[in-house]
């Protein structure tokens, strides 16, 4: 299990802060964003796409990148 939390727009987009997907070991950002496409709909693509993950304390938006027992999921901020 992947804890997955949302800020910002994405979860105003997801309509939660956070949530569990049952992901196999070893899954990555490319896995991830897979179950977000499957969870939320095609739409949700183009905002996930932009997004940065937060996993550990390695912020990155590498599609190959393994995932944690817990991922921030981090829209782009205005001014930032």
């Amino acid at each position: 299990m992947v804890e997955v939390r949302y800020f910002a727009a994405i979860a105003d987009a997801v309509g939660r802060t956070r949530e569990q997907f049952d992901l196999p070991a070893g899954a990555t950002v490319d896995d991830l964003r897979g179950a977000l496409s499957a969870a939320y709909g095609a739409d949700l693509d183009t905002m996930v796409k932009v997004c940065a993950f937060l996993i550990g304390d390695e912020l990155t938006r590498d599609g190959s990148m393994r995932l944690g027992p817990r991922v921030d999921v981090l829209p782009p901020f205005a001014g930032g």
